[in-house]
């Protein structure tokens, strides 16, 4: 988050914008100081805001306080008050990090998708869930995965949407062959087509094919839409085409607003990396590359966008990389090669 802030006030030193930034603690050191992975009035201002740029939170610290206080609660919490409800992961092999993938280059290269989330619905928020003792003195625990006409479609017009301005391509993945929740998702996805993108190929597949040809022909997809929890797995699979976790941005989205999306919540898709919490080694591309997201979709500041998404590319091709990437630089000199470069490129007039 600090070299993401460094972005931030770059663009104001060298700019007429300004960013009126507001800070606040959420997830595990929220409970510590506050006793609550979000307070309300952390939740207040992100109400206020045209946009929410969000860090890591959790680790096994909090894992014992129960699901009511983990430090998760923060981000659904945002995401369920704030109406959010489709959460973008754009998986995009960036030319200097061909090598950095376990996948062959003539498999990934050139390699750009975006996966469409549902995160508002699903297994994640279904009722019932809980756990309870059986007859027997057991323990069984139990989720509800359920989704409606209405969760679906307006997903899939975020999907169908994006689509038109990329490859018009959209591949909807359930598992519709063994279950209800899935049939309905496949059935309600193709009523939208026929009724309003029909002009926008549709296809769809089965969740544990679509993880299997993410790794045997990924360039095949251009835009995916799926579930929240298929969202989730999916997404992580995605990212190690592209090199590591750490170079994925994330845009959590509702209904946009005269073409803008306010608020919404940016974030990288991975969590927290406790096992090298303070060792000052993490990646911060997501979270730069998310402030980049921001910028596009919530600012309106398309150039300042794409000169934060070049000046990341230019510093990975100068070697830029933390150890993740097979690299040794820290945090802040990966920051500080992006801020260089930053200076080095002008934004178009």
């Amino acid at each position: 988050m600090e070299q993401s802030i460094r972005v931030l006030k770059h663009l104001e030193a060298t700019s007429e914008v300004r960013f009126q930034l507001e800070y606040a603690l959420a997830g595990g050191c929220a409970i510590d100081a506050h006793g609550t992975p979000l307070q309300d009035e952390t939740m207040e201002s992100a109400r206020q805001s045209h946009a929410v740029l969000f860090g890591s939170v959790g680790g096994p610290k909090w894992e014992k306080l129960g699901f009511d206080l983990r430090p998760e609660i923060a981000i659904l919490r945002l995401r369920k008050e704030l109406n959010l409800f489709a959460n973008l992961r754009p998986a995009t092999l960036f030319e200097p990090l061909i090598d950095a993938s376990t996948l062959k280059p003539e498999v990934i290269h050139s390699l750009d998708l975006m996966i469409v989330r549902e995160c508002a619905g699903g297994l994640y928020f279904g009722e019932p869930r809980g756990i309870e003792t059986t007859s027997n003195g057991g323990r069984r625990g139990y989720n509800t995965e359920t989704y409606a006409t209405e969760e679906i479609e307006r997903v899939g017009r975020i999907a169908f949407n994006l689509a038109r301005t990329r490859r018009n391509e959209v591949c909807s993945v359930e598992k519709a062959n063994v279950t209800e929740s899935g049939l309905v998702w496949r059935e309600v996805m193709t009523e939208l087509h026929r009724r309003e993108f029909s002009d926008v190929i549709l296809r769809h597949m089965y969740a544990d094919n679509c993880a299997m040809q993410l790794v045997r022909a990924p360039k095949q997809f251009d835009v995916i839409v799926t579930g929240n929890m298929f969202g989730d797995i999916l997404s992580d699979l995605a990212s190690m085409l592209t090199g590591s976790l750490g170079m994925l941005p994330s845009a959590t989205i509702g209904a946009a607003t005269s073409g803008h999306y306010n608020p919404a919540v940016y974030e990288p898709i991975h969590g927290s990396a406790p096992d090298i919490a303070g060792r000052g080694i993490a990646n911060p591309m997501a979270q730069i590359l998310s402030v980049a997201m921001m910028l596009r979709l919530s600012l309106g500041m398309t150039k300042e966008a794409e000169l934060v998404e070049q000046a990341c590319i230019n510093a990975l091709s100068a070697g830029a990389r933390t150890p993740d990437l097979g690299g040794s630089l820290s945090t802040s000199q990966v920051g500080d090669a992006v801020i260089a470069q930053m200076e080095r490129l002008s934004i178009p007039a």
